[in-house]
């Protein structure tokens, strides 16, 4: 064995100038600062379950290819199952925010849950980012400098849409949602977009959050004959809409058209009843970028399973805390410079490059979609750079 005194001068010198890197004055400042909290408010139960689960995959994955650090920081998770109920989601926020002191929040999917997130977050001073949740008041008259979306506003595929469907000639159309903020959003979106192209929206149907009782319903569209329907659902309940629709035998005589939650993550359990449905996403099953490809098959390799949208949004909510924290050498606290580097980022997404707008929502590509099998195939765009109104933020 050798001894201080014979050991070699040349691995001397090796372990100086190592030592050097590891503890001398050129080490990174954040390279010791504590981990990085980040918690995980996401429905883990219940209707949206699935879409949780992606969400988290996807923040993971990138988090992993970063080798488990973030702007130098490692992280740690927190979680809390927020089950897509509003009635308790100030108290799961404040769990996160309250008891284990995290850094950042990320959810969640329901819109009314996350608009009580950002009302913690805005109360608390906490860095907030919505991986899905497109209610326009998240980042309209709720904007604030530390919350950021890295997913859509349920105004954009609606917009989106409703030049598609006033394009095709359709003049006289239903639509039919879920009564909560997404859903009417979304039609609401549409609304603007079609009215403005000389469309009729003959009646608005809706159901409360989260019934699936559509019959009467379906019933009342067949009785009404439009031209076509445009819909909002997600989750299990837009498997079963799909599926009452095809039974009820409309879907052979009134065209259904949908915001893309419609058919995305939900093609397996649909099956032929989803078959040939334009939808309109900021996603698709097809973009075959380079960038995309690499993504889909990392998601692949990491948890045998392809990835949908929502899996993207948790994936680039991570890509941008990990740009505001290299922006800030790991300090959160930072959060004026944190905002800044994310208003001047171009994120390089699976879903084709964004920039984040004034009021911090995806400035994007909508994308025209169709079902084939088990993919949603890209037609389209139908809207380049669709950019959020932001109605309502004073940022």
């Amino acid at each position: 064995m050798q001894t201080p005194g014979n050991f070699p001068k040349h691995l001397l010198a090796t372990v100086a100038v190592a030592a050097a890197l590891c503890f001398g004055p050129a080490a990174p400042a954040f390279a010791q600062q504590p981990k990085l909290k980040v918690g995980l408010m996401l429905p883990y139960t219940g209707t949206f379950a699935a879409l949780g689960t992606a969400i988290e995959n996807g923040f993971r994955l990138h988090v992993a290819e970063q080798g488990g650090r973030l702007g130098g920081r490692e992280i740690e998770f927190f979680k809390v199952d927020d089950e897509s109920d509003p009635a308790k989601a100030t108290d799961n926020a404040n769990k996160l925010v309250k008891r284990d002191n995290v850094d950042v929040l990320v959810g969640t999917v329901h819109s009314g849950v996350a608009m009580a997130m950002a009302r913690v977050a805005r109360d608390s001073g906490t860095v907030l980012i919505v991986p899905n949740a497109g209610a326009g008041a998240i980042t309209g008259a709720m904007c604030a400098p530390h919350i950021f979306r890295s997913s859509f506003s349920m105004w954009q595929s609606g917009y989106a849409m409703g030049d598609v469907m006033a394009n095709k000639g359709h003049r006289k159309v239903v639509t039919i949602t879920w009564k909560y903020a997404a859903g009417d959003e979304s039609v609401g979106g549409f609304k603007e977009a079609f009215e403005k192209a000389g469309g009729q929206v003959v009646k608005d149907l809706s159901l409360p959050f989260p019934n699936v009782e559509f019959q009467a319903l379906l019933t009342e569209i067949a009785s009404l004959k439009p031209d076509a329907v445009y819909t909002f659902f997600a989750g299990a309940g837009a498997v079963k809409f799909v599926k009452d629709y095809a039974a009820a035998g409309l879907k052979k005589t009134i065209p259904l058209y949908g915001a893309g939650f419609l058919t995305d993550g939900t093609l397996e359990a649909q099956g032929a009843d989803a078959d040939g449905l334009l939808t309109t996403l900021h996603y698709a099953d097809s973009l075959g970028t380079p960038r995309d490809n690499a993504f889909r098959l990392a998601y692949a390799k990491a948890y045998r399973l392809q990835p949908d949208v929502y899996a993207v949004q948790g994936y680039d909510a991570a890509q941008m805390l990990g740009i505001g924290l290299a922006a800030v050498r790991g300090d959160i606290t930072k959060k004026a410079e944190f905002a800044a580097a994310l208003r001047k980022a171009r994120i390089d997404s699976p879903r084709g490059a964004f920039v984040l707008g004034k009021s911090h929502n995806p400035v994007q590509d909508v994308y025209l979609r169709q079902v084939s099998g088990r993919d949603n195939k890209v037609v389209g765009v139908a809207s380049k750079g669709l950019a959020d109104p932001g109605r309502g933020c004073r940022m």
